[in-house]
C-alpha cells in the first residue's frame, strides 16, 4: 500500500474498529475525510452536519482556527517534554487555567489522556488517599447501575452497562453500583430533571449497612449518564448523594468527561447542579476533541493529604508518558480561551430552551416512546423490534448519515449531543431529518 494518504484506503482489514460492527462497517464504510465548525465531509463529498460533537467532545466545533494554530506552533516549537521529574510551561498555565474556572475548593489537576484514565486515576487517587490517612480499609468502590466510566478495568469495574463487562471475567473486587436513575413509568417526557427518583440515593445507606462506612472508599456517579442513553438525575438526588457521602466520610467523585466543559451551559455539572464533589474526571471538551488529553480535578485537601514525608520523595507513584504532553497543552489553552473569547459555555444555555422544544416536538413521531434532555443533551428512546433489540436505532443511524447528519445510537436510543456552537437552523435540520428518518422506519 503506498505511504500517500487516499480518501478512501484501498485495504480496511488491518484495522479492527472500537466499538464498531467491523463486518458490517467495512462491507459499506463511511469515511469521514474533512470537517469545519458544524460539519464534517465524507469521502464521497456530502456535508454531514455533526450531532453528536464527533463523540462527545468537540465541544467547540470542528478546525477551528485558533485551536488549529496553537497545536501547529506546538509541534514546531516542543513536541514532547517528560512529565516525570521534569516540567514544561504550558502544564503549568493550562492546569491554573483549570483551576481557576472550576467550582471553589478545587486547587490541582492531574493531566491523563483520555476518560478513561482520567477515571482509573481518580478511582487510585482515592484508595491511596485514605491509607494516607490511616484508613486503609476503605478499599471498596460504589458505581451505578447503567454508569460508563471508560474502559480501563477500574472504569468497567464500576461501570454498569453489562456488555462492557460480560466477556472480560474477574474484574476488580470489592466493588458495588447504585440503582440507576431510569424511571420511565414515573418521569417520561419530562423536560430536564425529572421530578421523580430522589430517594434512589438512599440505597448508599444501605450498602453502608451492609458492607460498614469503614471500608468504602469512593462513590463515582455521572452526574449527567450519556453512554446508557442519557439518563439524567432526578431533583435532589445529586444534593442526597453528597450528604450521605460527607456523613460517612467517602470520597464523591463525578465523572464530567461529558458535562464537562460547557455541555449543560455551564462549566461543569457541579457548577449547573450546585453539588460539589471531592474529584471530577474529565477529557473530552478539555480540548475539543482535537488531541487526547483528561484531567482529574481534586480538592486542596485531598491533595494536601500527599503532601507529607521527605521532600524528595516522590508522593503518588502514578502517571503517564503522555500526562500533560506539550501539543495537548496547547490544544487546551486554546480551547479554553476560544469557549471564554466566543461565551460558549452561556451560549450552550441560551439556545438550550430551542433545543428542548425542537426535541420534544418528536413526542407523537412514529416509534418514539420517550424523550430526555438537559442542556445541549438530548435522547430519543425509540420502542426495539420484537425480539431485535438495537436494529431499530441502528438502521434509523445509518438512514440519518445517508441524509447528512450525523446521530450516535445506544441500544434503542438516538443520543445527540451538537457541538456549542450550534445555530437554531442546524437544530431544524437535525430534527427534521431525524422525523424524516422516524417516518421511513419498520
Amino acid at each position: 500500500m503506498s505511504l500517500d494518504h487516499p480518501k478512501t484506503p484501498n485495504d480496511l482489514s488491518a484495522f479492527w474498529m472500537p466499538f464498531t460492527a467491523n463486518r458490517q462497517f467495512k462491507q459499506a464504510p463511511r469515511m469521514l475525510v474533512a470537517s469545519q465548525d458544524m460539519h464534517y465531509t465524507s469521502h464521497d463529498g456530502r456535508q454531514i452536519l455533526d450531532g453528536t460533537a464527533g463523540l462527545w467532545c468537540c465541544n467547540a466545533g470542528h478546525c477551528r482556527p485558533k485551536i488549529v494554530e496553537a497545536i501547529q506552533k506546538s509541534a514546531a516549537e516542543l513536541d514532547y517534554a517528560p512529565a516525570f521529574q521534569m516540567g514544561h510551561p504550558m502544564a503549568f498555565e493550562l492546569a491554573s487555567r483549570l483551576v481557576d474556572m472550576s467550582p471553589e475548593g478545587f486547587d490541582h489537576v492531574f493531566f491523563t489522556n483520555s476518560g478513561s484514565e482520567s477515571v482509573d486515576t481518580a478511582l487510585k487517587i482515592a484508595l491511596a488517599y485514605h491509607r494516607a490517612r490511616g484508613e486503609g480499609s476503605r478499599t471498596r468502590l460504589i458505581g451505578r447501575e447503567k454508569g460508563y466510566h471508560g474502559v480501563g478495568f477500574g472504569g468497567i469495574s464500576v461501570g454498569g452497562l453489562v456488555n462492557n463487562r460480560r466477556v472480560f471475567g474477574t474484574l476488580l473486587n470489592g466493588t458495588d453500583h447504585l440503582s440507576h436513575t431510569y424511571l420511565p413509568d414515573q418521569n417520561r417526557w419530562a423536560k430536564g430533571q425529572p421530578e421523580h427518583g430522589e430517594t434512589l440515593a438512599d440505597e448508599l445507606e444501605r450498602m453502608v449497612a451492609l458492607h460498614g462506612a469503614d471500608t468504602i472508599a469512593a462513590v463515582i456517579v455521572e452526574p449527567v449518564a450519556g453512554s446508557a442513553g442519557v439518563i439524567l438525575p432526578p431533583k435532589g438526588y445529586l444534593e442526597k448523594l453528597r450528604a450521605i457521602t460527607k456523613k460517612h466520610g467517602i470520597l464523591l467523585i463525578f465523572d464530567e468527561v461529558i458535562t464537562g466543559f460547557g455541555r449543560l451551559g455551564a462549566p461543569f455539572a457541579a457548577d449547573y447542579f450546585g453539588v460539589m464533589p471531592d474529584m471530577m474526571t474529565t477529557a473530552k471538551g478539555l480540548t475539543s476533541g482535537t488531541v487526547p488529553m483528561g484531567a482529574v480535578f481534586v480538592t486542596g485537601a485531598v491533595h494536601d493529604t500527599f503532601m507529607t514525608g521527605p521532600e524528595h520523595m516522590i508522593e503518588l507513584f502514578h502517571g503517564y508518558t503522555y500526562s500533560g504532553s506539550p501539543i495537548a497543552c496547547a490544544a487546551g489553552i486554546a480551547t479554553q480561551e476560544l469557549y471564554r473569547e466566543e461565551g460558549l459555555f452561556q451560549r450552550c444555555a441560551d439556545i438550550a430552551p430551542y433545543w428542548e422544544e425542537a426535541l420534544h416536538s418528536l413526542k407523537g413521531a412514529r416509534h418514539v416512546i420517550d424523550i430526555r434532555n438537559l442542556g445541549l443533551i438530548g435522547a430519543i428512546e425509540l420502542e426495539p423490534i420484537a425480539g431485535e433489540p438495537t436494529k431499530r436505532a441502528f438502521t434509523a443511524f445509518l438512514k440519518a448519515y445517508e441524509k447528512g447528519i450525523l446521530i450516535r445510537t445506544t441500544g434503542d436510543i438516538i443520543a445527540m449531543s451538537p457541538p456549542l456552537i450550534i445555530e437554531k437552523e442546524h437544530i431544524d435540520q437535525l430534527i427534521g431529518t431525524i422525523k424524516d428518518v422516524l417516518d421511513t422506519l419498520d
